[in-house]
């Protein structure tokens, strides 16, 4: 498999790419971690909440507690102030701890998106043009690579003569079919094999 060019231009030009899509990714991912704190950091309403319940709750036990002892009437008016205790500062604090459940959540879900979406959107463009490429160069390399025989080398040049576009050609040749015809391939070859991202050397 053959992962890079051999023309150092394209090559640097690829790794340059590559890298630029992984430093990419891992901007989302730190933008998506950002994302999570920040709004992770909104429990502290729910916790605020949570606390000021549970201190009107530990009053009214402790109001409790000091009557509980009180002959008679003491019991019942201790059970009623545990009972208004739990019905006040007891809801309040119980809708605080399902307020930062909820923010947990949330930003859970948002540093998730913030990071997936354009992730995701990134890389299904660049993945399969990489992979094609990956393709194409492992496939080139295989065919052209190395040319033993000057057979071999005809062949190439006709398939260089026949499939390339005209303004590829005449890059390399004023006279690509006039090369062909004379059995000058060089140029053919050398044409065919950079516009896979290859350079061909000629077995000995």
């Amino acid at each position: 498999m053959r992962l890079y060019p051999n023309i150092p231009v394209r090559r640097a030009n690829t790794a340059v790419r590559d890298a630029a899509t992984v430093i990419a990714v891992l901007v989302l991912a730190l933008l998506g971690f950002w994302v999570y704190h920040t709004v992770d950091s909104l429990e502290i309403l729910g916790r605020g909440v949570h606390d000021a319940g549970s201190a009107v709750q530990d009053g009214f036990d402790a109001a409790a507690d000091k009557v509980d002892a009180v002959p008679l009437a003491g019991g019942p008016i201790a059970d009623g102030l545990r009972s208004a205790g739990e019905n006040t500062g007891g809801t309040v604090a119980d809708a605080g701890t399902r307020g930062e459940q909820r923010v947990h959540r949330v930003a859970l879900l948002l540093g998730f998106l913030t990071f997936l979406l354009p992730a995701a959107t990134l890389l299904s463009r660049v993945v399969p043009q990489r992979l094609a490429q990956i393709r194409t160069l492992t496939n080139a390399a295989r065919v052209l690579s190395p040319i033993e025989d000057e057979e071999r080398r005809r062949l190439v040049a006709m398939r260089a003569a026949f499939a390339l576009p005209y303004e590829r050609l005449l890059a390399h040749t004023r006279d690509p079919l006039g090369d062909l015809a004379a059995g000058r391939y060089d140029a053919l070859v050398g044409a065919i094999a950079e516009d896979a991202g290859l350079r061909v050397t000629r077995a000995a």
